[in-house]
């Protein structure tokens, strides 16, 4: 008999997580992911991997969905749930977001790094205009906290029953159900109400020579235009960009870091980036496209920064996407 029951990774859940992880307006990356859930089992994927590879790869791993869960409520374990892997064989560890997964009573759930829901969720502007937007719809808004158990604590303490709908403050967007076309909608339905248009931008990479091991790259934009360049070297706003690309874009050249802003003229991308790397950077450039100059934004701020950077499990992806 197979405990892990396979049977649950249906044809409609990859095809939805590999449609998030495709549309780089939802998923950047190895960032975001899906759980599909029976009564004592839970698909979820696995760190590191990617969502666009879910009909073509192993990206999801099979965990003890109650051992999970009492990791969530703090009952056992350590909140990594890779003690709740039920294949010992597997080498894949789950997300470092499996609690949440676990202890919300839903089969499907779906979070994303959706940017029209970061764009609102990093200022408190924007905050107060998708309470307005979601008017109807069973959501609620966490403020940020640490991924992982600190994050499915913050969950745990504000949803209820009814709630389908999960914005996190820096950091992204959760919907459940207990479908994948359920999930689906909302999460369409999500993205139309929140929906920003971004600015033009009319950006000619710089005439003049790029240092040596580096590329313009065409996000470039942002070290032109005042507002934008100040968001970016003024800090990070949500966890990805901090871990691939350093707690805010730097003005200098740095061993650490694959990218650095010259004002007024462009940004200077390691030739050697990760596609990881790559997509952080324009994701950076779709969310700061979509603020409203009248917004305020808010960074996650260097404790926070530093949190992530000195964390294992962070470095386990960083680790993975060098490999990729």
């Amino acid at each position: 008999m197979n405990y892990t029951q396979p049977d649950l990774l249906t044809p409609e859940f990859r095809k939805l997580s590999a449609r998030l992880g495709s549309d780089r307006l939802q998923v950047q990356g190895p960032g975001g992911n899906t759980s599909i859930k029976g009564s004592d089992v839970m698909w979820i994927k696995a760190s590191g991997t990617e969502l666009a590879n879910a009909l073509t790869q192993d990206i999801f791993v099979a965990v003890d969905r109650r051992a999970a869960t009492k990791e969530a409520r703090k009952e056992a374990g350590d909140g990594s749930c890779q003690a709740t892997v039920i294949d010992p064989s597997v080498k894949l560890r789950p997300s470092i977001e499996t609690t949440f997964h676990a202890a919300l009573d839903h089969a499907v759930v779906a979070h994303t790094h959706s940017i029209a829901t970061i764009a609102h969720v990093i200022s408190p502007e924007g905050r107060e205009a998708a309470k307005k937007k979601l008017a109807g719809l069973p959501f609620v808004l966490v403020p940020y906290a640490k991924p992982g158990l600190p994050l499915t604590q913050e969950i745990l303490a504000r949803v209820t029953p009814a709630t389908q709908v999960i914005l996190l403050q820096n950091h992204g967007l959760i919907c459940v159900g207990a479908t994948v076309a359920e999930v689906s909608y909302l999460l369409e339905e999500v993205e139309q109400r929140l929906a920003l248009k971004p600015a033009v931008q009319n950006y000619k990479l710089p005439p003049e020579i790029a240092e040596e091991g580096f590329e313009w790259a065409a996000e470039g934009w942002i070290a032109q235009e005042i507002k934008a360049r100040k968001r970016a070297i003024g800090g990070s706003y949500y966890p990805d960009h901090t871990v691939f690309l350093g707690p805010a874009l730097p003005t200098k050249k740095t061993e650490n870091w694959p990218a650095f802003l010259q004002a007024g003229t462009g940004i200077m991308l390691r030739n050697e980036a990760s596609t990881s790397q790559r997509a952080m950077l324009r994701c950076l450039s779709d969310v700061l496209s979509r603020v409203p100059e009248n917004w305020q934004i808010d960074p996650i701020g260097p404790a926070a920064e530093a949190e992530l950077l000195n964390w294992d499990a962070e470095k386990y992806r960083q680790a993975m996407d060098a490999r990729a």
